[in-house]
């Protein structure tokens, strides 16, 4: 089995890495830890992502047994896009991603970025708060 996590530094993620360790751990699967960057962010910006992300996978993941490899996604796409393709061409059985917390009326819509995912994509997704 193959899970992509998609990784946003604007929810409670450590909710999401639990809920991803144990999915992986039960189902003994391969885990892609990725996040989407602009076009135009700066090379630093990249690096300090790369090694935040290199980092969990390590830290979380591995120390877990859990195998697995993170990407950063820059390909001019929306975030919803890139998560959705790119989980098509690794043909991802699960997608796990945070939602933010919203008020009452705001639970009725999710962000844009995770109802096209949710929309969208080939596979279950997993929306973790």
């Amino acid at each position: 089995m193959k899970i992509l996590v998609a990784y946003d530094k604007n929810t409670s993620f450590a909710n999401v890495l639990d809920t991803a360790v144990k999915r992986a751990a039960q189902d003994n699967a391969y885990v892609y830890l990725v996040r989407t960057c602009s076009e135009d962010a700066k090379a630093d910006e990249i690096a300090e992502l790369d090694h935040r992300l290199n980092e969990m996978m390590v830290e979380v993941f591995n120390k877990q047994g859990i195998q697995g490899e993170t990407h950063i996604l820059i390909r001019g796409l929306t975030p919803g896009e890139d998560v959705v393709s790119f989980a098509a061409e690794k043909n991802v059985d699960e997608i796990i991603i945070g939602i933010k917390k919203r008020s009452r009326v705001g639970k009725m819509v999710f962000g844009s970025t995770a109802q096209f995912i949710i929309l969208e994509s080939h596979c279950p997704v997993l929306s973790v708060k």
